[in-house]
């Protein structure tokens, strides 16, 4: 999840860092790695708190998985253009006070029982862009798997040779007497912060997460191209041609 501005990204991290119960409940840390060792894998505007899969040589019919979730994503999304529809299906906004590029409709059970069980009919969330009027548009869906699956269980989902699955790691939550500091052009908490290690949070009276939420990946599947469809950029509008916002 990216926020286009770092005030209101600010903002989310102020939200995820007081959330502590639902943080240490939904977001373990992945036991298997230590905070020094989580590679410093990212994109520019979370350089340190980024860890994306490594791509993969193609192999015979990746290409087709990777069309058949694109297809599973539009049916599931199918029902949903109505974002009410959504919300009296059960799924429920992520922040939705929280200024975002894209906001994630979650439905809990879809997430449960994504870290057993790889269901593209069922996305974790539905991704809605905000509209004008203050409704919500359908643009997107984020499928989860638990945070220490393997990258080989990843590949058996959707091949890592088409796709990149993240994660959002070295997350440092700041003390409430220091919450200024998710702010500025040189911040330390969040996932813009300069904390990247526990020893540095802990020194700031912080609490550190080595990985926060689960394995992720977006798929839009209303774009024409594939780097498009399982896009990392949500500076894009990811409408698709024939979907004008």
């Amino acid at each position: 999840m990216v926020v286009r501005s770092r005030t209101a990204f600010a903002l989310l991290c102020l939200a995820l860092g007081t959330a502590g119960v639902f943080l240490r409940h939904h977001l373990a840390p992945r036991p298997a790695l230590a905070a020094a060792e989580l590679p410093n894998v990212g994109m520019a505007h979370m350089a340190g708190h980024m860890y994306m899969t490594s791509p993969r040589p193609q192999q015979p019919g990746d290409q087709q998985k990777a069309d058949a979730v694109v297809a599973a994503a539009k049916q599931a999304m199918a029902p949903y253009e109505d974002y009410r529809k959504a919300l009296a299906d059960g799924y429920t906004i992520f922040l939705p006070e929280v200024p975002q590029p894209q906001y994630h409709f979650t439905k809990r059970e879809y997430g449960f029982a994504a870290a057993f069980h790889f269901d593209p009919l069922k996305p974790t969330s539905l991704l809605y862009k905000k509209t004008a009027d203050g409704g919500y548009k359908l643009i997107g869906a984020m499928y989860t798997d638990r945070v220490n699956a393997t990258e080989d269980e990843l590949n058996e989902r959707i091949p890592l040779s088409m796709v990149r699955w993240h994660e959002h790691t070295k997350f440092c939550a700041a003390p409430a007497n220091k919450v200024k500091e998710y702010f500025g052009e040189h911040p330390k908490f969040g996932m813009f912060g300069s904390i990247t290690t526990a020893e540095a949070c802990k020194a700031e009276g912080g609490t550190f997460f080595p990985v926060i939420f689960n394995w992720m990946i977006h798929v839009f599947p209303y774009e024409s191209d594939l780097k498009d469809v399982f896009s990392m950029n949500d500076d894009i509008p990811h409408f698709g041609k024939d979907r004008p916002f």
